[in-house]
Order: structure tokens, then C-alpha cells, then sequence
């Protein structure tokens, strides 16, 4: 598959832009590293076509400032998954 290095800064704000997604979602639905895709939007971007790299800046500061509550999140439900299969031993214990 042939890569053109001028469009695809377009295509992956574009996909970024429709789906709402991260950067890290996006480098793995297009298979490039995260760092690539981060470039491409936050540097490439910008001389291509700054309106559209305005939108995606947008979006990506607004990824960035509720990161912290995604990870906490997935904290808590590690904890609390952990936390069941404790209960489950301990029931087991008893029960045997």
C-alpha cells in the first residue's frame, strides 16, 4: 500500500475529527505509531491545512485534559475486579 505523506495528516484528522476518537485509537486502526500520529496532527497538520488543524487541536486538548479521569477509572475497575476474585477465594475457603 503506497503512502502519501502529504495527505495522511488529512485523512487521520479527519477520521480523528468524525469518530471522536484518541490518538492512540487512531495510530491503531491505522497501524502507525502513536508518535507518527501525533506529529502528523500537531506539526504536519498545521501547514496543510490550518483551519482543520485548529479542529483537531481542539479536540486533542480536550482528550488531554480528561485523561486523568479515564486512568482513574481504569484503576478503580481493576481494584474492583481484583477485589471480587479476593471475596471469591475467601468464600471458597470457607466453604470447603
Amino acid at each position: 500500500m503506497e503512502i502519501d505523506y502529504d495527505t495522511r495528516p488529512i485523512e487521520l484528522a479527519n477520521y480523528i475529527l468524525e469518530n471522536k476518537t484518541t490518538i492512540r485509537a487512531t495510530a491503531n486502526v491505522f497501524g502507525i505509531p502513536k508518535s507518527t500520529v501525533h506529529h502528523d496532527l500537531s506539526v504536519k497538520l498545521k501547514y496543510i491545512n490550518y483551519n482543520l488543524f485548529l479542529e483537531v487541536k481542539k479536540l486533542m486538548d480536550e482528550n488531554f485534559s480528561i485523561k486523568h479521569l479515564h486512568g482513574g477509572e481504569s484503576t478503580r475497575l481493576k481494584y474492583q475486579a481484583l477485589k471480587q476474585v479476593i471475596d471469591k477465594n475467601d468464600e471458597a475457603e470457607f466453604t470447603a
